[in-house]
């Protein structure tokens, strides 16, 4: 009962998280274009971009500046020059001499000149109260000046218009490209198959593989769930049962190290060569540095312990070992860990294979920007993506709903993105994979996924027939 209490509360809070980071999401996107503008009374407003006009003017409807009607919301539109419109703040306040006395006033609006890397401040607007009159004043008015502003679009670009003008062969390009991970990692699993003895075809990894892929992307049941089902239906293929479920476990935490890696590194990287350490985007991106070298740190330390018994015997992991249940599995494991230490340069081979997989993902994500306009370098995807699809493995919420948005948002948006075209980005990255696993629920509906009819016996163990058993050592 205590057990069932723990699941269901695990279950409420991931759920929980995810629905309360995918509201804030939503709530701060818009399915049409925004910009913020000063209306008569000087005061900033958010309105709907209508038009591009030829002279390079925009329609944009706003509220009235004489207040909006409870019962009819009253609403005017204008016409408005791409000089006159204001590029969001990038922060709430900044601190100017007032009266000769340092203080705190609401950063309302910018007035940038320059390119999105390196723009410089012309104008900044800021008032007294949040929501008050605003009034220009110098970058240099700002006591330590006005340091590395965020280049925030003048218009936000909405959902709707992503789509419209999205470029179709680049998002065909990021579908296409994708395969290659499924036939990667379906080759990776096969060799280390092959090492146990297990000779599987690459078709059927194959099958496997995409049956795994479908039950994680699209059925319920946590990030893997697909990974348990694969080794059960793994194991009904041959007698050697626990080193065929052990086989999807190591081939999934060599995936997961190798995007460790490259996320620790890409995070890193971002981190050390920041100007401002104490941006958000670069905190976050320390965070993950650090916890990404933890947990290699970690692996390391397990597998040089596991595989000393000399070790084993101080650390006291060996009494650990011994007194865990199901000894007979447990053994099974130490003697698949065996045979792949004696196995080194598979392993490496394993481990160097994953590498290509991330960055396919990669690229495809990058494609899938392209043809959303997102304003992005090639390059800065190889910090966004891995973290973003790094935070989004933890099991904090289902399929990283909202830890995704959370860190996409953060990461892009010191690149001018947009909240609807960071939310576009890991949408991307999930569709495409969510797309491609649906191969998966094909076999899942022809059955062909299951075992055959017979599997060969060996060391006294009969034979199997039939629909698939539970896993044997």
């Amino acid at each position: 009962m205590k057990l069932n209490l723990r699941k269901l509360l695990s279950s409420v809070l991931r759920w929980g998280i995810a629905i309360i980071g995918i509201y804030l999401v939503i709530r701060n996107m818009s399915l049409t274009d925004h910009a913020l503008v000063l209306n008569e009374t000087n005061h900033v407003v958010k309105g709907e971009v209508v038009a591009a006009l030829s002279d390079g003017q925009y329609r944009v409807i706003i509220p009235k500046a004489d207040g909006v009607d409870a019962a009819k919301k009253q609403t005017v539109e204008i016409v408005v020059p791409a000089a006159d419109l204001l590029n969001p703040p990038d922060r709430k306040k900044v601190r100017i001499n007032q009266h000769g006395t340092p203080a705190d006033v609401f950063l309302l609006g910018m007035d940038l000149a320059g390119g999105q890397g390196t723009p410089t401040v012309r104008r900044l607007l800021v008032s007294d109260a949040k929501e008050g009159a605003g009034r220009w004043i110098a970058p240099g008015d700002v006591i330590g000046g006005f340091q590395r502003p965020v280049p925030h679009p003048k218009i936000d670009v909405g959902l709707k218009t992503m789509v419209m003008e999205a470029d179709l062969w680049l998002l065909v390009l990021s579908l296409a490209v994708f395969p290659a991970t499924i036939l990667l990692t379906s080759i990776r699993w096969q060799r280390l198959l092959s090492a146990l003895d297990i000779p599987l075809s690459l078709g059927r990894t194959l099958v496997l593989n995409a049956v795994g892929m479908f039950y994680n992307t699209c059925i319920p049941m946590g990030s893997t769930g697909g990974d348990v089902l694969k080794a059960y239906y793994a194991a009904a293929h041959t007698h050697y049962k626990t080193r065929a479920v052990m086989s999807v476990i190591v081939d999934r935490v060599i995936g997961l190290i190798g995007l460790i890696i490259l996320g620790g590194l890409t995070a890193g990287s971002y981190w050390l060569l920041a100007h401002d350490r104490n941006d958000p985007s670069v905190l976050a991106c320390r965070y993950v540095a650090g916890m990404s070298l933890l947990i290699i740190g970690g692996t390391v330390a397990f597998l040089v312990i596991g595989f000393n018994p000399r070790l084993r015997a101080i650390t006291g992991f060996e009494k650990i070992l011994s007194k865990l249940p199901m000894q007979k599995y447990v053994q099974g494991a130490i003697e698949v860990m065996a045979i792949y230490r004696q196995r080194p340069m598979l392993m490496l081979w394993a481990m160097m294979v994953t590498f290509p997989v991330h960055i396919t993902v990669i690229v495809s994500a990058l494609l899938a920007g392209m043809a959303f306009g997102l304003p992005l370098t090639w390059g800065y995807y190889f910090i966004v993506v891995p973290v973003t699809v790094l935070v989004g493995a933890i099991p904090i919420s289902p399929q990283g709903a909202g830890v995704m948005e959370y860190f996409a948002i953060l990461l892009t948006a010191r690149q001018g993105a947009t909240i609807s075209q960071a939310f576009a980005l890991t949408m991307s990255i999930r569709t495409v994979q969510i797309l491609w696993s649906l191969l998966g629920g094909v076999f899942v509906i022809s059955g062909h996924y299951r075992a055959p009819t017979n599997v060969p016996a060996a060391d006294g163990e009969p034979a199997a027939a039939g629909t698939a058993e539970m896993p044997k050592a």
